[in-house]
């Protein structure tokens, strides 16, 4: 995978959260739902675009441990050409598009914004600590 944040000691995290409130847990999607908005905004901004549909393909998908951009679809199967390049010239596809296995749009995004997503990860962590009574050290 060529690149990802990882956040140690979530999983004991979510479990002191449950032992105060068993809805808590749910809270962790907000700064994560947060910081994808950020790398979504931003391959969005630098996708090319002539009716948009790969642009609204990219969705955000998150758990309590754990967030995913995915593109693409029914309406732009064509999105992760466009990130990621390939073979093209296959019946209804354009030409081939040099492959860049980091991607050009949601990976670049994450690069990019890294700073930022930390620190709205890291916010929003210890936001959700304080209002359940954690000590934060």
């Amino acid at each position: 995978m060529p690149d990802k944040i990882e956040i140690t000691g979530l999983r004991e995290f979510q479990a002191a959260l449950r032992q105060v409130d068993a809805d808590l847990p749910k809270q962790l999607r907000v700064a994560q739902n947060e910081a994808m908005g950020l790398i979504i905004d931003y391959a969005s901004a630098h996708m090319p675009s002539v009716k948009g549909a790969a642009r609204a393909s990219l969705k955000g998908r998150s758990t309590q441990r754990e967030a995913k951009i995915g593109l693409g679809g029914r309406k732009a199967p064509y999105a992760p050409w466009l990130d990621f390049g390939g073979q093209g010239r296959i019946k209804g596809r354009p030409a081939p598009r040099p492959f860049i296995r980091e991607g050009r749009y949601v990976y670049k995004g994450l690069r990019v914004k890294r700073d930022d997503i930390t620190k709205i990860l890291t916010d929003g962590l210890t936001a959700l600590a304080a209002s359940a009574g954690l000590e934060i050290t």
